[in-house]
């Protein structure tokens, strides 16, 4: 059961999700890149590629990098691609974080569609839902954040994550005037994705201690684990990191090391797929630790996140990225489609990831169509 063909199409996505001054001087449209995968038995595999800033280098890597490694080899053999790709990174490529994971999901899609089952439970299940958090985008006012508090708690969300605007002194009025909107009963979490010095975090952490916040996420960058570990030390709320870290389970392993943080982050497009994301749920259980899963703004990625989660005893919620109908193309089906009315998200119970891709979408979007075949 080899790798016989591996397809890409590279999509554009609809602009202004961002203030574009925070975009910096290299645009951001949020390009997507389809990649397929169909086995020797015409089995196929799935998922999306991260191209925020550019379709064309992810396109490219691709090309240069993914492809010629995969090709030809058993679907069976996820480890060992997985180490391999590693190795080529370490050995001169320097690939963005987000190459290798969805060729892993694309691999464990295709050879949990030839057992015929959910990939959950090709995993391993440990259960089937989970509770959602509507997670923000940058709003421009207080009363944005507010009004789509409120909007997703009307729709039975029990939690909601506000990624605050700043400067820290309005990323507290934020964080106010949210909970006293939606009152106690609502869990609150906050990442501003800041560069906050450490006096400044340590006040908005005691602030967001009296207004019963559940996790305060990325104060700093991910590798100041100093400033962490002083931070974790000074309060009681969870500090939460390690989205960006690098290296996957080794760069998070540093972090855990240090006692910079109480929780882990990691997605199955950014730590190296689901094979990454498993090692890092596996390294912070063995530490007594939550992995609480990043959304990686593609539907089908996020969907594959979920599997993992539902694979895993250690992650709390499933993350949903808010305008929801912006990031979860080229999904055919909606998030909505599979939570209920008590603010839970059930994994799909179809083969493999269980969703379909909305080819007419694709075809419509898709600048790029690319096919690359074993060699006889």
């Amino acid at each position: 059961m080899y790798v016989d063909a591996f397809e890409t199409w590279t999509c554009k996505r609809p602009k202004g999700l961002f203030d574009e001054s925070r975009e910096g001087a290299a645009p951001m449209p949020w390009d997507y890149v389809v990649g397929k995968i169909t086995t020797s038995d015409g089995i196929e595999g799935i998922a999306t590629f991260w191209a925020a800033r550019s379709g064309a280098v992810t396109e490219a890597y691709l090309a240069d990098i993914v492809a010629p490694v995969i090709l030809g080899r058993s679907i069976h053999d996820r480890e060992r691609i997985w180490q391999d790709f590693w190795n080529i990174d370490r050995h001169g490529a320097f690939f963005p974080v987000f190459l290798p994971g969805p060729i892993d999901v694309a691999l464990w899609d295709a050879a949990a569609r030839t057992a015929n089952l959910p990939l959950h439970s090709y995993i391993g299940s440990c259960r089937t839902h989970m509770p959602v958090y509507a997670s923000s985008l940058w709003l421009p006012t207080v009363a944005d954040y507010v009004r789509e508090a409120l909007h997703y708690k009307a729709k039975g969300f029990k939690a909601y994550k506000i990624h605050p605007c700043g400067p820290s002194a309005l990323d507290m009025e934020i964080h106010a005037a949210v909970r006293e909107a939606v009152g106690p009963e609502i869990v609150l979490m906050t990442d501003p994705v800041a560069e906050y010095t450490l006096p400044e975090a340590i006040k908005v952490a005691r602030h967001l201690e009296t207004l019963n916040f559940h996790w305060f996420e990325e104060p700093f960058r991910d590798y100041e684990l100093d400033k962490y570990a002083q931070l974790s030390a000074a309060v009681d709320i969870a500090i939460v990191g390690t989205e960006t870290t690098r290296g996957g389970p080794w760069g998070v392993a540093q972090a855990i090391k240090a006692n910079a943080v109480d929780a882990v982050r990691a997605d199955v497009s950014w730590k190296g797929g689901i094979t990454g994301t498993l090692k890092v749920c596996h390294l912070a259980e063995a530490h007594g630790m939550n992995c609480e899963l990043h959304t990686t703004t593609m539907g089908p990625m996020d969907i594959a996140n979920l599997h993992v989660a539902c694979a895993v005893r250690n992650s709390e919620y499933f993350e949903m990225f808010v305008p929801e109908d912006t990031f979860q193309i080229p999904m055919k089906q909606s998030l909505h489609d599979f939570i209920d009315g008590n603010g839970d998200i059930h994994v799909p119970t179809g083969p493999g990831l269980g969703i379909d891709i909305d080819w007419d979408l694709v075809d419509k979007n898709c600048v790029s169509h690319r096919v690359f075949r074993r060699k006889a």
